[in-house]
Parts: structure tokens; C-alpha cells; sequence
């Protein structure tokens, strides 16, 4: 194997040309996408480079692809969105399905994952104590943890429940074909757009779920960066900074505002904080 293997494969999924296990071409995909495929490709042959076969001999003598540049995305979109936006979104939700509806809201106020939030189970809820756990087994990265709810959020539970019908270990969202399954994704992805439409939001590249995670990075930025990423279920704080937060105006202003405060008083060193009002 060489680079020209290498590069073939990038242009390959790039072009949507990847076969599947199931007979099919894979879907396009980014660069970003791509080089984590990369990157489990070097891992594994970075572990054959140094097993053993028993007989003191290496599965392979050398990783043929370390040192090749990952492909990468020079301006990555990271889309967010906005706080008029999601309400729109949320007018027409109840319209469109009930199991939308709570989603959407439950997205919104907790900042997990599409994966987390439709792989809840009752059990998971606990409304007397206003939080949710989120079990590794549903979350990408198996990040197990426990977080508190917004008022909001329990509010939309009770009646998500009567009209499920369920309770212990069954899903919050089942799936109509088989109750022991989950909500197909695809399909709250068909919802989303369905909502827009009807909004006439306009579609946007890259305004999803996933940007509903971003806006929760951005507007709770005031928040320590240790509570945030285990509120939003990241466990690299850098990830956070780098993918999720986003610059805004209004946490721009509020810094000015403490820095004009600061220099008024007359006291030296960063006696205020940043991002607060004083």
C-alpha cells in the first residue's frame, strides 16, 4: 500500500464512490469526516507495527501511511442557530409531530447530541430531581454522566409520557414499527425540514440538531468551562472552544462593559471577570 492508495481512497469518498458492506456507494462526505476515517486507519496499523504474533515477529513490519497529510476543511461550517430561529421552529413543531416537539425542546435545553436525546429511555428521567442520565451506550463518545434539567425541559416530559403510554426502560421516542427501537434519525431529520418549510426559514447547509448544540456552547459561554462541557456532554473542553463556541456580540459588549467598569474604579489587575454584568 502507498500514497497513491491513500489519495485514491480521500477522492473516492470524497466522490461518494465507497462501496458498503451492504453492496451501495456510501453518501459524500467532507474532509473532516474523512480524516477520521484516517485516523482509525493508522491507529490499527500503528497496533499491528508493534504486535506480536506469538512467535516473536510483528503483523506488519511498518504503518505504510504514517507521516501522509490528513485531508482538512479550511473553513469548516459551524453553523448556529439562532435564538429567533428556534422559536419559529418550536411554533410549528406540535404541527408537524408531538415527538418533534419534545425533542426539539429537549435539545435545545440540555445541548446533547440528536443520538443522546432520541436513545433516552424513561428510566433515564428523573423529573423529582430535575435531571437526565445519559448512558455511554447512546452517547458517541460513552460519556455516562447525569445533568440537571431546565424547568422547560421537565416541563414537556409529563405529556410526552401520557401519550406514550410507558414507562421503566422503554423509549421516551419509539419507534411505530417496532415499539423495542428507537425513533429512526432519518426521520426527525425529516422533520426538521418539514418545520423550515413551513416557516420558510430557507434551507441552510450545515442548520440542523447539531447547530442547536453549537447555540447552547455559545449562549452559555459565561459559564465555567468545566460545568459546560459536562453539562453538553463533551468531554475535550478544547473540542468545545474549537468546534462549538462561537464569537458573539453580546458576550463582547458584556467583556467591554466589565473592562470599562474595571478601569472606573480605578483598581488594578483583572479584578472583574469577563462575561459578567456588573
Amino acid at each position: 500500500m502507498s500514497r497513491r492508495d491513500w489519495d485514491r481512497f480521500v477522492a473516492a469518498r470524497r466522490a461518494g464512490r465507497v462501496v458498503t458492506e451492504h453492496g451501495t456507494k456510501d453518501r459524500v462526505v467532507g474532509d473532516r469526516i474523512i480524516a477520521y476515517d484516517l485516523k482509525f486507519l493508522l491507529a490499527v496499523f500503528a497496533w499491528a507495527a508493534v504486535a506480536g504474533d506469538g512467535e516473536g515477529r510483528s503483523l506488519l513490519e511498518r504503518n505504510p501511511f504514517k507521516g501522509l497529510p490528513l485531508p482538512n476543511e479550511d473553513s469548516p461550517r459551524r453553523v448556529v442557530v439562532t435564538a429567533e430561529e428556534y422559536q419559529k421552529l418550536r411554533k410549528v413543531a406540535g404541527r408537524i409531530h408531538a415527538d418533534f416537539e419534545c425533542l426539539l425542546v429537549l435539545a435545545h435545553e440540555t445541548g446533547h447530541r440528536l443520538s443522546a436525546v432520541r436513545q433516552l429511555r424513561w428510566s433515564d428521567s428523573d423529573v423529582e430531581r430535575r435531571t437526565v442520565r445519559r448512558q455511554a451506550v447512546s452517547d458517541k463518545i460513552g460519556f455516562e454522566h447525569s445533568t440537571p434539567l431546565t424547568e422547560t425541559a421537565i416541563a414537556v416530559l409529563p405529556a410526552q409520557q401520557r401519550r406514550a403510554q410507558t414507562i421503566g426502560d422503554a423509549w421516551v421516542f419509539p419507534s411505530d414499527e417496532n415499539p423495542s427501537d428507537p425513533r429512526p434519525r432519518i426521520m426527525f431529520a425529516k422533520w426538521w425540514y418539514q418545520a423550515e418549510t413551513l416557516r420558510k426559514l430557507g434551507r441552510v447547509k450545515g442548520r440542523g440538531y447539531h447547530s442547536l448544540r453549537r447555540q447552547f456552547a455559545t449562549e452559555m459561554k459565561d459559564t465555567p468551562l468545566k460545568d459546560l462541557a459536562y453539562l453538553g456532554g463533551w468531554k475535550d473542553a478544547g473540542t468545545l472552544l474549537t468546534c462549538y463556541q462561537q464569537p458573539d456580540e453580546g458576550t463582547q459588549r458584556r467583556a467591554l462593559d466589565a473592562r470599562r467598569t474595571l478601569k472606573a474604579s480605578g483598581l488594578k489587575g483583572p479584578h472583574l471577570t469577563p462575561g459578567t454584568d456588573t
